[in-house]
């Protein structure tokens, strides 16, 4: 595949402006790589293969807070302000891993009866990522996670909390809709054997982003995180770690669809309030107060 020189070139100025915006305002560059940027654009038929999915990194209110206080940037961020190449090599990583994902046939029923792979959106720096358990109809033939009404529940959820869908990163434990034979519409709960073959490939994405908070949506992919567990009800609202990164579990918004109680909405929502608390994002009392009887 041929590269896209400017998009990697766009990625590490992207990059450069999110750490500015977090409080960094010296980057060590090395002479190396100060002569490799002097170095013309490479022409496209002897760059490297390299093709990357980035989303712009929008400056958040969890972006604007952190500013104020450098010292206490993330360690994600700290490597990224002493490794000038990160950006660069961040993006390469995940075109990479993009490039073996999108091909995949490891659960060979999933990969005949899919119309797309779909691997996951969101900025790549982002400091909040949702994980979902798989891919439905609409993802599945947009190629995009959380695009359907439940997707449209999750956009409001976030944007609640003073963010948008580009701030933040998402993707499911499975890349794949899980398959339906003899349905014409519907969806199935992954095997555990479909969760375990493709897990690896989000932990691969959990450990380039390195965001600071995860959050579970639904009983699946917590199970699909955590295996067997006391199940959603006694687990949502109490945080837990997964691959050393603190996690939220909480409902899916597709509950929320089938369960419009001011109650249930108000569990979630106290949920996303602890994960704001925990980024540090400032809080008002507006947002505070959301789905409570007043």
């Amino acid at each position: 595949m041929s590269v896209n020189y400017s998009e990697v070139l766009d990625a590490t100025i992207q990059h450069l402006e999110a750490l500015k915006s977090r409080g960094a305002r010296n980057v060590s560059v090395s002479a190396e790589t100060l002569r490799s940027l002097s170095q013309p654009a490479p022409s496209p038929r002897h760059a490297p293969a390299i093709v990357a999915q980035v989303s712009k990194p929008a400056v958040s209110p969890i972006s604007k807070s952190a500013s104020t206080q450098p010292a206490s940037l993330p360690p994600a961020a700290q490597s990224q302000i002493a490794n000038p190449k990160s950006a660069i090599e961040k993006s390469a990583a995940f075109a990479a891993l993009r490039e073996r994902v999108m091909p995949c046939v490891k659960c060979p029923n999933l990969a005949s009866s899919r119309k797309n792979v779909v691997f996951g959106v969101g900025n790549l720096d982002a400091q909040l990522m949702f994980v979902g358990e798989a891919p439905g109809a609409d993802e599945d033939a947009q190629g995009e996670p959380f695009v359907g009404r439940a997707g449209e529940l999750l956009t409001k959820i976030i944007q609640a909390m003073g963010l948008q869908r580009s701030d933040v990163y998402i993707a499911n434990i499975l890349k794949c809709r899980p398959d339906t034979p003899g349905q014409s519409a519907g969806n199935r709960k992954p095997t555990p054997e479909e969760m375990a073959t493709c897990v690896p490939y989000l932990h691969e994405q959990i450990d380039l982003i390195q965001p600071r908070v995860l959050v579970a949506l639904g009983a699946t992919a917590i199970e699909g995180l955590l295996g067997k567990t006391l199940g959603i009800m006694k687990l949502r609202g109490n945080w837990k770690t997964y691959r050393g990164t603190p996690l939220m579990p909480t409902f899916h918004p597709a509950y929320l669809l089938r369960n419009q109680a001011m109650t249930e909405k108000r569990k979630v929502w106290e949920d996303m309030l602890s994960v704001m608390e925990k980024l540090e994002m400032p809080i008002s009392d507006k947002q505070r107060n959301f789905f409570t009887r007043g």
